[in-house]
């Protein structure tokens, strides 16, 4: 895949981004660079690789992940958060209805 000069003016105004020739060719070369990296790496055949669960793993057999162990370390805090909120309810900030 590859993007015109015309791609990039329009992602763009799409975005709302004030972009002059000269910066929108920049921007194209790069671009299109990320876009070739991507088609590279598609084309790289894949099979029978196992993923990954972190780069270093694939140069260190036997990496152990220190993972912490899941429990609760903080109080609970909620009345002392919404006690200066001018409106609460069930745990719950109350504010104005914007949508109607």
């Amino acid at each position: 895949m590859s993007l015109t000069l015309s791609d990039v003016k329009r992602i763009a105004n799409l975005a709302r981004l004030d972009m002059d020739d000269n910066h929108a060719e920049t921007v194209l070369g790069e671009l299109n660079g990320i876009f070739a990296l991507a088609e590279q790496m598609q084309a790289i055949d894949t099979t029978g690789v196992a993923p990954l669960a972190q780069p270093l793993s694939a140069v260190l057999e036997h990496l152990d992940l220190r993972l912490r162990e899941d429990r609760v370390t903080e109080t609970d805090q909620r009345a002392a958060y919404q006690a200066p909120a001018p409106k609460t309810e069930d745990g719950l900030y109350l504010v104005p209805k914007v949508i109607e």
